[in-house]
Formats: C-alpha cells, structure tokens, sequence
C-alpha cells in the first residue's frame, strides 16, 4: 500500500486513524462527534465543522459499533448507512473537508493485505476469526487509492486514508 506523509489528509478526504497525536493534530477532544452525530448530520451538514479551522471533524465511534453487530448486520450497515452518510459529506464538501474516524485500536483491527492491498477489519468477541471486508464495502475494492498514513517524525503508520469513496 501506498504512504502518505503530508498533512493533507487534515483537509480533506476520509481517514482512518488509530494514533491519538495524529488525532490532536485536526481536533480537540471536545470537537469529537459519536456516530450517532455522524449520521443524524448527514444531509443537514454544519456550515463550519468543528476541526482544522472549520474544515474538518472526528467521529468516535464506528469500532463499538461494529463490536455489537453481528457480521452481516455490520456489513450491511456499513455498505448502508455509514457509506451513504460519507458519499454525503463529500457531496457537501466537494473535497475540501475532513472526515476522520477514530478507531483507537484500528491498527490491530483493519488488516491490509500487502499482496492485494485489501483491508479487513477484525471482528471482536463473539464473533473472533470473523472479518469484514471493509474497503470493498466502503470503497468498492478500489484498493489502488487508500493511502497508509505516516506521521513526519516516526515510521510507524498512523492510519488509512482515502481521497473520495465513490
């Protein structure tokens, strides 16, 4: 999978992240939207998001949510709701806003295949060996345009990014 290092994923597109300083850099604890947030904001979207000067916002969230659903509810929800909630935030912002998911325990949970570059998450108990295939739900399998996120100063990958999901 490709890297990313700059900070445009701050202003723009949609991230993954599951480094909280990486987190720090685009909103303050109390900018943090839960999902349910997320999706009630879809189709009404604020003027000015909370993060990065009014450009950006973090949701908190996904991965309890995803811990309580059975895998092909999950799957479903995320090809449903949550997918139709992004396409319409990037319709809103035309790229020049910031949806960043946090997940902090995504690097053991989304999984990139380095052959394919596929990403899956690991579900939790009870439904441990399960997975979902997160990146054809979200993003179609267009596995050539997620980036992994790196931090300038470490090499340690911070999370996922991906310009516009279609």
């Amino acid at each position: 999978m490709k890297q990313l290092s700059d900070t445009g994923w701050q202003r723009r597109g949609i991230s993954w992240l599951w480094n909280a300083d990486a987190l720090a850099n685009v909103v303050q604890p109390n900018q943090v939207w839960s999902m349910r947030q997320f999706l009630q904001a879809a189709g009404r979207w604020p003027e000015q998001l909370p993060g990065m000067g009014g450009s950006a916002v973090a949701v908190a969230g996904l991965d309890g949510c995803l811990d309580l659903l059975a895998p092909p509810d999950a799957e479903a929800w995320l090809s449903g709701d949550v997918k139709e909630a992004i396409l319409s935030f990037q319709d809103e912002y035309e790229g020049d806003g910031a949806l960043v998911f946090w997940l902090p325990g995504g690097r053991k949970r989304l999984h990139t295949n380095p052959a394919s570059d596929d990403v899956t998450w690991r579900c939790s108990a009870p439904h441990n060996g399960k997975n979902l295939d997160f990146g054809r739900l979200l993003w179609g399998a267009a596995n050539e345009y997620p980036r992994e996120l790196m931090m300038a100063d470490s090499s340690d990958s911070v999370g996922l990014f991906h310009l516009r999901i279609t």
